[in-house]
């Protein structure tokens, strides 16, 4: 199967990651508000490992985290894109739906824009049968776009984060699912 390196939507290239990224994705990264549901924000060196990771996980399964820019301004907005799941968990294995966008470009619809775009191709392209995501149970905005692209929550499916300490406030997480049959029936509603 061929790699997907670039996807676009009506507003965003989703690409391969560029080395003048690193700058705006480490400032991203760096921002506590961006990283309150994460365990802690990245140092730039954190971040660029991040994007050593993701151009690895392209390498070896032909897809991954794209780096999203605007197609009107050229501008660097954050990330979207699917990934292996790489912990255990009831639901692994299992491929991932996952974004970040920089704090700027919030609330623009950006987010669901580039997760419908990869759903799409997780469904038409790499031809899955099932695409989850999950984020900490604080996180309503995360709940919000995934529910904007179809995905679907049963809390019997929530589970405490595998890397996260049996006291981390952010361990217990919510699942979202969406298979490759209610994608299409989305397309049809």
């Amino acid at each position: 199967m061929e790699p997907i390196l670039e996807l676009q939507s009506a507003r965003l290239l989703m690409r391969q990651w560029q080395d003048e990224d690193l700058p705006a994705f480490a400032a991203m990264c760096a921002d506590p508000q961006v990283m309150r549901y994460f365990p802690a924000p990245l140092t730039r060196l954190e971040s660029a490992a991040l994007i050593g990771r993701v151009r690895g996980h392209f390498a070896e399964h032909g897809f991954g985290l794209w780096a999203l820019e605007r197609k009107d301004t050229g501008e660097f907005i954050g990330f979207t894109g699917l990934g292996v799941v790489g912990f255990d968990a009831p639901f692994t294995p299992a491929v991932e739906i996952g974004w970040r966008l920089a704090k700027e470009h919030w609330g623009l619809g950006y987010a669901s824009e580039a997760a419908w775009t990869a759903l799409r191709a997780g469904f038409d392209q790499l031809k899955l049968e099932e695409i989850v995501s999950f984020t900490a149970g604080q996180n309503a905005q995360s709940e919000k776009v995934m529910q904007a692209i179809g995905m679907h929550h049963d809390p019997q499916d929530d589970f405490d984060h595998p890397r996260l300490a049996l006291d981390h406030p952010l361990r217990r997480h919510v699942l979202y699912r969406i298979s490759r049959e209610q994608w299409l029936q989305t397309l049809h509603e």
